[in-house]
């Protein structure tokens, strides 16, 4: 059969693709190597719908995620998806970091934030005994959903749309074709099989950069290739430290946002993610128990009361980035490949935090190029 559109990767954003083209009509077939959908990045992460304040104005980052913010709290309440706008603080246990705080809420404004505002460290005490803070930014819109739920919400109303999935396969290669594209997948025993589509679009999270060589582009060349960034997390054993998530002032050019507290809907709380550049692509998601005392130094800094046993490991997930180590700031490559001569092919790549917020706006904009 031919498809007009195969969308590669069941992850949080290729699912929003599938669903939102379904839904204007197109014959639309979701492919994923592994066995189910979000395998990987999707459900490997704080589970946060951050509100946009960070990115620099101007930016698909920026604009993606505080249109997203809404847009997504409007789909989880439609379809039922389990989430909470519990609010954020990002604080300065000392003075040293108000002009840190004073940036960010700058930016913010010009991004477009809702609601964010700068605030005293007695207003956290009094809500956050837990807390040091010396000042706080007070984010109201940022909030926590639950992922599965959401991809799962996702799948159903791609399905419901006529959009169909295949699972175990991977694409292993693609050619230029009368109409579109030649794509060749294989599937967990190692057969091999060929399906045509007048478009496709490349949602393959970690290897996005490998997919996007298959029909012929230089990834290099446009600075497509993806450097992997490890995140661990570890879970507090105690519940009711806050209530509200908790940042730090990020790290310098985004390259994390610092070891953070994050709330879980059933109540859990978790330190994280850090940062923790990979040599080469090996999935390593094992959470080395000897990071145990960076992670309470860090939460320390803001958080009282800490035992270094409260810690206990947790998950991790990887980060597919387009900045390197010590670089600048990438945006989202979310790019229609025709001025590559690859009418048709739509590659999304570094698509990383935040891109769970953004996902549905960053299929609102798949639309349209493939319009």
């Amino acid at each position: 059969m031919d498809w007009d559109t195969v969308v590669v990767g069941a992850g949080v954003v290729g699912l929003a693709c599938a669903e939102r083209l379904a839904r204007a009509g197109r014959s639309v077939l979701v492919a994923e190597r592994h066995a189910r959908f979000g395998q990987e990045t999707s459900s490997r992460n704080s589970q946060v719908i951050h509100a946009g304040m960070y990115y620099p104005t101007g930016t698909l980052k920026a604009e993606l995620c505080v249109r997203g913010n809404a847009s997504l709290y409007a789909w989880c309440a439609r379809h039922g998806v389990a989430h909470r706008r519990v609010g954020k603080y990002i604080v300065a246990p000392t003075a040293d970091g108000e002009p840190a705080l004073d940036a960010i809420l700058a930016r913010g404004h010009a991004n477009g934030v809702a609601g964010l505002t700068k605030v005293a460290g007695a207003r956290v005490a009094a809500e956050e005994p837990s807390v040091i803070a010396h000042a706080a930014l007070f984010s109201p819109s940022t909030g926590i959903v639950d992922a599965h739920e959401l991809m799962a919400s996702l799948a159903a109303s791609a399905r419901a749309n006529g959009c169909d999935f295949v699972y175990e396969h991977a694409l292993v290669g693609a050619e230029r074709a009368a109409g579109g594209y030649a794509l060749r997948f294989c599937d967990a025993a190692g057969a091999t099989s060929t399906i045509a589509a007048a478009r496709v679009i490349n949602a393959a999270g970690l290897d996005a950069d490998v997919v996007a060589a298959l029909p012929g582009l230089d990834v290099d060349a446009a600075g497509y290739r993806l450097r992997f960034a490890k995140g661990s997390y570890f879970r507090l054993r105690r519940r009711g430290v806050v209530r509200r998530l908790v940042y730090p002032i990020p790290f310098a050019q985004l390259t994390g946002l610092g070891v953070h507290v994050t709330l879980e809907l059933d109540g859990g709380v978790r330190l994280g993610p850090d940062v923790e550049w990979l040599d080469g692509r090996a999935r390593d998601y094992a959470v080395d128990e000897r990071k145990r005392d960076a992670f309470f130094a860090a939460a320390s800094s803001y958080l009282r009361g800490l035992l270094p046993d409260d810690l206990v490991p947790d998950q991790s997930g990887i980060r597919p980035k387009l900045q390197r180590p010590g670089g600048e700031l990438r945006d989202f490559v979310i790019a229609e490949e025709s001025a590559r001569d690859l009418p048709g092919w739509v590659n999304l790549i570094g698509i990383e935090s935040p891109g769970l917020t953004c996902a549905l706006e960053i299929a609102e904009r798949v639309a349209t190029l493939v319009d």
